[in-house]
């Protein structure tokens, strides 16, 4: 995969590297800070889901440049394998946000008490917050290896 002759891997990487960082953050925000869960719902959502489109688009083009060029797939075996990792722990980072958002609830700053949601599930006021922390701490550290192991197998 190309985009102007370059290899598209080395341009989306940085998508991923940016967004999925911002996704973690949102996340936690939104899971330990109820009171202002109406004001970042919706970026939260949007972000996360950006993140998952960035890094499954990373791994399809870093894949492809390893089909493309043999040469470097043992170069960059150890970044392709945290790679593939990430990809799949994104999804399920993505469906834990997405019940976060759908589920969790949270009052409104506004006078009116307009935007206020109520939780769908008691249980899940407790638990799922703590699990959407859990999976963001996780998804970073994980971020953050792919990114070493791909600077390394590039810049040595």
């Amino acid at each position: 995969m190309e985009f102007a002759g370059l290899p598209l891997h080395p341009l989306v990487v940085h998508a991923a590297v940016v967004l999925t960082p911002m996704a973690v953050v949102l996340v936690v925000a939104f899971a330990i800070r109820p009171r202002h869960r109406w004001l970042t719902r919706w970026p939260t959502a949007v972000i996360t889901a950006g993140a998952l489109v960035s890094v499954w688009v990373a791994r399809l083009s870093g894949d492809a440049l390893t089909e493309s060029r043999p040469e470097l797939e043992q170069l960059v075996r150890t970044h392709q394998e945290r790679g593939e990792l990430l990809s799949l722990l994104m999804v399920v980072f993505a469906v834990l946000t997405a019940a976060g958002v759908w589920f969790l609830g949270g009052p409104s700053v506004l006078v009116s008490g307009r935007g206020a949601r109520a939780s769908r599930a008691a249980v899940l006021d407790k638990v799922l917050p703590a699990v959407l922390v859990l999976a963001a701490v996780v998804v970073l550290v994980l971020v953050v290896l792919v990114g070493d192991s791909g600077s390394r197998a590039v810049w040595g």
